[in-house]
């Protein structure tokens, strides 16, 4: 075998290793949106009955909401950290991390990805106060 082939060879393994690796940082990037996405779901439909049964106005429980979402991120075994902005929308990061296959020949063990969401409860809806 000459040591052109080797070359080749090792170039051809190092550059599909790197293909499935940006293939798998992708996923996860994907992934991650989607978890941060509907955890915030999650959370935004959960409403503050009190305030809607006694003034007709519907905002997001924070408590529960920020619970929800918790729970969601939990569900699978992820973290992330889990906000209110005002009292409609609720926002939700999440980091995740996955071991690469092939990038740790040059040094590159875990791929990384943040990704941010948030969602808003949206109604038109307004109840009648009661007394």
């Amino acid at each position: 075998m000459s040591i052109f082939a080797v070359i080749i060879t090792a170039v051809v393994v190092v550059f599909f290793g790197a293909v499935v690796d940006l293939e798998r940082a992708l996923q996860t990037r994907h992934d991650a949106h989607t978890l941060a996405q509907e955890a915030a779901r999650a959370g935004a439909g959960h409403i503050d009955l009190d305030r809607a049964y006694t003034r007709g106005q519907y905002i997001v429980g924070r408590p529960d909401a920020v619970r929800a979402a918790r729970t969601y991120l939990h569900a699978d075994g992820h973290t992330g950290t889990v906000t209110t902005e005002g009292a409609h929308t609720i926002r939700v990061r999440v980091h995740l991390t996955r071991p690469a296959l092939f990038l740790p020949i040059i040094g590159i063990t875990a791929l990384h990805t943040d990704a941010t969401a948030t969602a808003t409860l949206t109604t038109e809806a307004q109840g009648p106060r009661q007394p």
